[in-house]
């Protein structure tokens, strides 16, 4: 897919799967066009993520919100935009239960916002980070295709499908030049606490209590964040205008298993037993959905596949979490 690969503007990159993006696309030899960093720096993101390109003169922070269209004029003049690339979102589903108005303020109006002035632009290339969760839930067997109807369950997941709606529709209407991908859970080093994996790790080093939702059969497919930032790059690079893609990390499991192995890891890193002692069963959550898990054989056309195995990946982020606590 052609893009001018002059000047990349990813939002949300000092989240934590923006800043790994941009980790991964500057950490690339052959990579010599401009970042722009444009974050918000509300609760989830941070600074720190992106503190080792902080001095890269291909990288440049800007502090400012997805819906502010002036802004986006004042990048684009200052340096013209190839491509953007779109993970500003509120992401936390349990959040969104309690409060949905942000979601639908940054997670829809935040992405219309976005392509009404890619539509100013029609050269600008238009990628958009979305999740498994948008196709609803699974039973014990299948994988959600691209094809897969949506059946969001949660306001979360819903202002996701409704913004994915908007890219499909600004493609189709408009004729702007588009990707979009779905994404299953994300986790690694620097991921936000408030997340299972990390809220885990945290709870599990000062030995208070694990709860798990319902009896933890509830299945995940993971995604260790270095993989997905390769996907991306990939779908930016080799995918095609107005298709959708999804992204697995061939590492299916439930989250009482997820927790025990998470659990073996740390015992393991820090010489310790009795861990899974702490684990505590608690009321499940509203629409819960069962499983997810997604069919790659789009992306591995494109020649993605993940590199990172499940215990190695939880091994980085335990250690990381552990050196960040010295």
């Amino acid at each position: 897919m052609s893009w001018d690969h002059k000047h990349l503007l990813v939002t949300g990159g000092a989240g934590f799967m923006g800043s790994a993006f941009i980790r991964y696309v500057l950490g690339r030899g052959n990579f010599t066009g401009h970042i722009t960093n444009l974050d918000l720096l509300t609760y989830a993101g941070n600074l720190e993520n992106v503190e080792s390109v902080s001095r890269d003169e291909r990288y440049s922070f800007c502090h400012g919100d997805i819906g502010d269209r002036i802004l986006l004029e004042n990048i684009h003049q200052a340096r013209p935009i190839g491509a953007i690339i779109h993970f500003a979102a509120e992401t936390h589903v349990d959040r969104s239960i309690e409060a949905p108005t942000p979601f639908v303020t940054t997670n829809i109006l935040g992405t219309y916002n976005l392509l009404e002035f890619v539509r100013a632009y029609p050269k600008i290339h238009f990628h958009h980070i979305s999740t498994d969760e948008v196709y609803g839930t699974l039973g014990k067997t299948g994988r959600f295709d691209e094809d897969s109807p949506y059946r969001p369950n949660s306001p979360y997941s819903a202002s996701k499908a409704s913004s994915d709606h908007f890219v499909r529709a600004y493609h189709k209407t408009y004729g702007l030049k588009t990707t979009l991908s779905h994404a299953s859970n994300n986790y690694g080093p620097g991921q936000y606490p408030e997340k299972l994996i990390p809220l885990m790790i945290t709870r599990a080093l000062k030995k208070k209590a694990l709860p798990v939702y319902g009896a933890g059969e509830n299945v995940r497919e993971w995604l260790y964040v270095e993989d997905h930032a390769q996907a991306v790059w990939t779908i930016l690079n080799e995918g095609k205008s107005g298709e959708v893609y999804n992204v697995g990390g061939e590492s299916e499991m439930s989250n009482l298993s997820l927790l025990h192995l998470l659990l073996e890891v740390i015992e393991e890193e820090k010489g310790e037993k009795g861990l899974k002692e702490l684990i505590s069963f608690v009321p499940d959550r509203p629409g819960h959905d069962f499983r997810y898990a997604l069919e790659g054989t789009k992306m591995e056309a494109l020649g993605y596949k993940p590199r990172w195995g499940l215990r190695e990946g939880l091994k980085a982020t335990v250690n990381a979490q552990l050196k960040a606590l010295t």
